[in-house]
């Protein structure tokens, strides 16, 4: 077995357990509940795929902190985010999912994204492609900002008041220039479908890792272009993210530069 097929094994293990702990009819009552029934999610998806991520790459690091962001040590290192849309997932929502991404050198070099509640499988080797259940993905040929579906959302609760005025400054750009725009959480889930050509766009004001390295690959890998907002290549230490068909990027990091 191939290491992304081992690694696509191991992520869609926590499948079955995440629909077992999903409820349609979920409503926490208030922040503690939220933050226990986030907790409780994470810690059994964990206990399920950490060590098995861990020695189907022998010497590699674990990086616990799904919400920080910037450059790692060297080596390679596990970014993995056991319930990408957690919060969905506790409240009785179909947007969440597992990632799990291999980062060498600072780079994405390949990525699982498992959509439980649909069997789909997002999967992306750096150099190698981007697939959906083994099928290639190609992002979305549309050469006009105007026909576009762009989304963005907030990387984390309790962003700086500045990043809260940005996205609206933002969203209002798109707004604007774009056919259609969304706003909505986990990043992750808006990328997947800019990498299928569905969507055409996301954008974010975040440097959080975890939520932006799956589909920044898997984007690059289907065709797309990721930059930061000023057009350079996106790193981990990034303050900000475009990923977008390469026909629109610039058109829409236009229409986002003129907001700030």
């Amino acid at each position: 077995m191939n290491l992304l097929s081992e690694i696509t094994a191991i992520v869609q293990t926590a499948g079955p357990l995440l629909i077992d702990r999903f409820s349609a009819d979920a409503r926490p009552a208030d922040a503690d509940a939220i933050l226990a029934a986030i907790h409780a999610n994470d810690d059994a998806v964990l206990a399920l795929i950490k060590e098995p991520l861990l020695a189907a790459v022998p010497g590699s690091g674990w990086v616990e902190d799904e919400l920080e962001g910037g450059d790692l040590p060297p080596g390679e290192w596990w970014i993995v985010d056991p319930v990408e849309g957690n919060i969905n997932h506790i409240h009785g929502m179909t947007d969440w999912s597992v990632t799990a991404t291999l980062v060498r050198g600072n780079e994405p070099v390949l990525t699982v994204v498992h959509l439980p509640l649909t069997g789909d499988t997002y999967t992306a080797l750096a150099g190698e492609g981007a697939f959906l259940n083994g099928r290639p993905l190609t992002v979305s040929a549309k050469t006009s900002l105007a026909a576009a579906l762009v989304a963005t959302g907030q990387a984390k609760p309790g962003e700086s008041a500045e990043t809260f005025q940005q996205i609206g400054r933002s969203m209002t750009a798109m707004l604007t220039s774009s056919l259609v725009v969304q706003a909505s959480v986990p990043a992750t889930l808006r990328l997947i479908q800019v990498a299928a050509g569905r969507m055409d766009a996301f954008w974010q004001y975040s440097d959080v890792r975890s939520g932006l390295l799956a589909g920044a690959l898997l984007v690059r890998e289907a065709g797309g272009t990721v930059t930061d907002l000023t057009g350079k290549s996106w790193t981990l230490t990034s303050p900000n993210f475009l990923a977008a068909a390469p026909t629109i990027h610039q058109a829409a990091l236009d229409a986002l530069t003129k907001c700030d």
